[in-house]
């Protein structure tokens, strides 16, 4: 008990450090598209910043967990911290000498995109090893709940700063928090060594297919990767959509784009008070499927057809109040199903899976908006059923584009609905 105890405080800290450093990086990140797409005024140019991050993120991800698996925890997750850390200095001196540029930018996102490729499975392995099992739902829960108190506190700073007083500004509040979290894990936190470097002499390819051929064997944990790898597809597109649509609109700006950002938080903060609180469901891969079709069905359409700040944050709501509730269920799911000495190598086949299609989204969200949906909208007279629809000017096209993506998102939640109806919780035991 005294063991389990010293853990799960471990834990704590580790993860309330973590928060503190994952919401500086987050302003530095929100600020980052602000200052972009304020000069360049293009949603594909600001796009490419998170392609450039997942990208490796994505390429790597495979090889990443086998390393993983291979290597301390705590000593990969602290270099991988340092060597991003450095990355966000060299844009601050950048800034400083008056000389950042687009593309710098996109290296140093893809430098931070690497680094985070190996200190994600290493930091799930290392909350695995510090959380006593019959407290997993509780603290995806917490992990939901500090990642939607970072979702309301990350637009409503960094706006804040970059608007009063520069990105050098919300840089500095990054590298202070990095600084802290850093610190406590190199002096106060240490990781069981229990699942680490067991396959020390395994070749890195034999490693990594260890972790394909594990999720071809349970197909229930390969259809549900697959399902969140499609609806970060369509995600991903509104990510691009969203600032294209909010920062052109007449009635928009940088302040509505963040308001609309703290209500995702908001309904991201009370969604994991409901994912700690709920009971275990009798079948959780239905509430995967329904949560999002909830989401897929309510905000894009409201960003659509409603050009009212007030709708969409009302929207902002809808579609991200389940969300916390979906991943507390999938991350169970996967914590009790994936041995503890393969999660390394299968959550990082996962995010390869999972997540490649986020740079795609963003790619096709941004190309989408400049070259087809802008100039459709851009060319109809203000009296055509499109402009009825979505409205005119700069802006009309992003909303247009958001009623492909609800329409996109239905049919795919109804399509994995579909594939997943065989499968309960009690098969996945």
């Amino acid at each position: 008990m005294n063991k389990k105890y010293t853990q799960l405080r471990s834990y704590l800290l580790l993860w309330s450090t973590q928060t503190l450093s994952a919401l500086g990086s987050g302003m530095t990140s929100y600020a980052l598209v602000l200052w972009l797409y304020l000069r360049t005024g293009s949603a594909l140019q600001t796009a490419l910043l998170s392609v450039c991050s997942y990208a490796p993120y994505v390429v790597m991800s495979v090889f990443a967990g086998a390393l993983s698996d291979r290597w301390d925890k705590k000593r990969t997750m602290l270099v991988c911290d340092l060597l991003a850390a450095v990355s966000t200095v060299a844009v601050l001196v950048l800034i400083r000498a008056d000389t950042l540029l687009p593309w710098h930018l996109y290296v140093l996102n893809a430098l931070n995109g690497l680094m985070n490729t190996v200190q994600q499975p290493a930091g799930e392995v290392a909350a695995t090893l510090l959380i006593p099992k019959e407290l997993y739902q509780q603290t995806s829960g917490l992990r939901s709940f500090s990642q939607s108190l970072n979702s309301i506190l990350t637009p409503v700073l960094a706006t804040a700063l970059f608007a009063f007083a520069g990105i050098g500004w919300v840089i500095a509040v990054d590298l202070a928090t990095f600084g802290i979290a850093f610190l406590t894990l190199w002096l106060f936190i240490d990781l069981p060594e229990r699942g680490a470097g067991e396959h020390p002499r395994e070749k890195l390819l034999t490693s990594a297919g260890k972790g394909l051929g594990w999720l071809r064997r349970n197909p229930l944990i390969l259809t549900l990767i697959l399902f969140l790898s499609a609806i970060n597809l369509v995600a991903s597109t509104y990510d691009a959509a969203l600032p294209a649509m909010v920062l052109s609109k007449i009635n928009g700006g940088e302040t509505v784009l963040g308001l609309v950002n703290t209500c995702v938080g908001l309904a991201t903060l009370a969604g994991s008070a409901l994912a700690a609180l709920l009971p275990a469901p009798k079948n959780r891969v239905r509430v995967i499927c329904l949560t999002l079709l909830f989401s897929m069905c309510t905000e894009n359409f409201i960003l659509a057809f409603i050009d009212v700040p007030l709708a969409w944050c009302i929207g902002a709501v809808l579609g991200w109040i389940t969300i916390p509730v979906m991943n507390a269920n999938m991350d169970v799911i996967f914590r009790s199903t994936i041995p503890l000495d393969m999660q390394g190598r299968v959550y990082s086949c996962r995010n390869s899976l999972q997540f490649f299609t986020i740079p795609v989204g963003f790619l096709l969200g941004g190309g989408l908006i400049d070259k087809v949906f802008e100039p459709l909208m851009a060319a109809q007279i203000p009296d055509s059923p499109l402009a009825a629809l979505f409205g005119t000017g700069k802006g009309a096209g992003a909303a247009m584009l958001f009623a492909v993506i609800g329409l996109c998102g239905i049919l795919v939640c109804l399509a994995f609905s579909w594939a997943l109806r065989r499968y309960s919780w009690s098969e996945c035991t």
